[in-house]
């Protein structure tokens, strides 16, 4: 990380700061906002920590709990959640205190004697490599304290508002905070009072039973599997040999579990199979005790026995797959008029089971995407226009999880006897890993989204998905690192160049590229606030084909190394050369004639497109960016209705 610009940092490099609102935060709820967000589950909690570092964005998050969460209810962090976590600097400490799976094992009734469960497959979790981080399984309530202190330490030292409960809301587009949200005290020496707040823009992350949804007039539809299932995080001794890996069991003597081990090297999460629920039931089925769902695994899990000693949470649920036919508050015949001011997240949105671990991965998603859409507007970086692309992009994420989890959890529940192939289960999960890792979502072309026309030219970095780092090495200092791990969650878009064949200095594609955009009045950079750093927008990095020793930093063009910070330091560390060992060009099959590589803030390639074409660049760029006279700085600077 980078530190020391702004003067000698003797402390905790990852404290930044204080800066715009951050500077004189009151410790009460003010009564207007730029963005109240509603919940701080992980959803919500992502949605704040990015716009944390919006200084001049005042943004509060409420909740209606008195304190922090205890026990999460979610546990399974997918590779591309970790990834997330890296761009807020916290991906190897949660990595050191999770659980990490690396394989899952199948236990199947044995065919010598079905009372019995042997083990029939243990499949490698990631054998192709998808990711360079791993699997993880950590409580969700660890993920939001992480969430917290980014947010405390961020410029504008962003803390959740605790014990205010949402009332409901009204829209005003005539209003400067066209939004208000009545808020109810829940706890201390105000509990009861009612707090009006107003907003520029409300952020519902407030679970499957959300207010703020029904407030704005969404519904959820879908439907139920009439299939129960208890859940239990557990301590206990057994003689069950992989009680520390994941499992999915399926006994002869009829039900299943889905074992996940935990943090801590004791602790694991039972899913345990109830079957069948009448329709007519009425919700009875949750009233099943613990000791009945005790006693239900032990059944499945013959000749194996559990013993369990102490029981730290539990649940009955029935399996639901919901989708909300919108994610704002734009109502189908209003879209195009207007703009949305209200949007819900996470299980506001979708609901669907726990068994592909995808519930706060797919919402911390829809967080990222919201947040840093909501910080570009408020900033005066981009026309209102960009946020009705939150909708269109997560809708369609949450109607692939929800097709992918009811095959999912329906094959969980479908006995032994009933599968036409002994091995179906086993197939489907090594088939599909992909898509529960995180990496199958591809955003359709947009305003945000650029075509495939130049896809050849990168073919390793689809337009529309995540953008797969792969080993370089910095140049100043010969560092092997990660491209990818520099991409902090900071708001910027990267611009990545891979440079043409000649080295630094020689007439080249990546000379007269570096040219244009540092001088060209069509540049994205232009549009960089006066006063601020160079790249403050735009983080343009270049990466040459030589190997670092042949590359003369001290030629290379001065766009690739700006100078940052009150004192004008030079900033090294956006000049790269290919790893000897791993080369990015082979590995991301990069044209070797050069290649720009554009990456939104949320870590999604947005563009590829050749090196000679800086006019297709600024035209990509044209409508995401407020014009130059407007680009302030300021909360709302430079917004346009559609």
């Amino acid at each position: 990380m980078q530190f020391h610009h702004h003067g000698y940092v003797s402390g905790d490099p990852r404290v930044q700061p204080a800066a715009g609102v951050g500077l004189d935060r009151p410790p009460e709820l003010p009564d207007e906002v730029d963005v109240l967000i509603i919940g701080t589950g992980p959803a919500g909690m992502i949605a704040a920590a990015q716009l944390s570092q919006f200084p001049d964005i005042t943004t509060r998050i409420v909740e209606r709990r008195p304190g922090r969460l205890v026990i999460g209810q979610a546990d399974g962090i997918q590779a591309r959640s970790v990834e997330t976590f890296q761009a807020f600097g916290f991906a190897h400490r949660i990595i050191d205190e999770a659980y990490r799976i690396v394989e899952m094992a199948f236990w199947k009734p044995d065919p010598a004697d079905p009372s019995r469960i042997v083990r029939t497959a243990c499949p490698e979790d990631d054998p192709t490599g998808i990711s360079e981080f791993p699997h993880l399984i950590v409580n969700q309530a660890r993920v939001l304290d992480y969430f917290a202190e980014f947010m405390k330490n961020a410029p504008t030292r962003m803390e959740a508002d605790y014990g205010y409960a949402f009332e409901g809301l009204e829209v005003d587009d005539a209003q400067e905070y066209p939004v208000r949200v009545t808020l109810v005290r829940t706890a201390g020496e105000h509990e009861g009072e009612e707090h009006a707040v107003r907003a520029r823009y409300v952020v519902g992350a407030d679970g499957a039973r959300s207010p703020v949804r029904q407030a704005i007039g969404c519904t959820l539809a879908g439907d139920q599997a009439n299939h129960a299932w208890g859940v239990m995080d557990a301590l206990a001794v057994t003689d069950f040999p992989d009680i520390r890996r994941k499992c999915a069991i399926q006994s002869g003597a009829g039900g299943s579990i889905l074992l996940i081990p935990r943090e801590g090297g004791h602790l694991f999460r039972m899913y345990v199979d109830l079957g069948e629920v009448d329709p007519a039931d009425h919700g009875a089925v949750r009233a099943t005790t613990l000791e009945q769902i005790i006693a239900k695994a032990n059944t499945i899990l013959s000749p194996y026995t559990l013993d369990v000693r102490n029981v730290a949470w539990h649940s009955v649920y029935e399996v639901g797959h919901r989708l909300t036919d919108r994610f704002d508050d734009v109502r189908p015949e209003d879209v195009g008029t207007r703009t949305p001011r209200v949007f819900i997240t996470g299980d506001a949105c979708h609901t669907h089971s726990a068994k592909a671990g995808q519930g706060m991965n797919v919402s911390m998603q829809d967080g990222f995407n919201l947040g840093w859409k909501l910080g570009h507007v408020l900033d005066g970086r981009s026309p209102e226009t960009l946020l009705a692309t939150y909708s269109a992009e997560r809708q369609v994420v949450a109607k692939d999880l929800i097709a992918f989890d009811k095959e999912w959890s329906t094959l969980m529940a479908r006995k032994p006897e009933d599968f036409a192939d002994p091995s179906e289960l086993e197939d489907f999960y090594v088939r599909t890993m992909e898509f529960p890792a995180g990496f199958m979502t591809q955003y359709a072309p947009s305003m945000l989204i650029a075509g495939d026309a130049h896809q050849d030219l990168a073919a390793g970095f689809p337009v529309g998905k995540r953008f797969k780092s792969a080993p370089v090495v910095r140049v100043c200092d010969g560092v092997p690192i990660h491209l990818g791990h520099h991409a902090t969650a900071d708001g910027r878009w990267r611009i990545y160049v891979f440079a043409d064949g000649p080295e630094p200095g020689a007439a080249s594609g990546v000379a007269a590229f570096a040219d244009w955009i540092g001088t060209h009045p069509d540049s994205p950079l232009a549009t960089t606030p006066d006063g601020a750093d160079r790249d403050a927008w735009f983080d343009v990095k270049v990466i040459y084909q030589q190997a670092h020793t042949q590359v003369d930093i001290g030629r290379v063009p001065a766009e690739f190394t700006p100078a940052v910070g009150p004192f004008g330091l030079t900033d090294y560390e956006k000049v790269y050369a290919a790893d000897p060992a791993a080369d990015i060009f082979d590995l991301r099959g990069l044209d070797r004639a050069g290649v720009v590589v554009v990456v939104r803030p949320d870590q999604y390639v947005a563009h590829v497109l050749p090196l000679a074409d800086p006019a297709g660049l600024a035209a990509f760029f044209a409508p995401l960016l407020a014009p130059r006279a407007a680009a302030s700085g300021r909360p709302g600077a430079g917004r346009a209705l559609a």
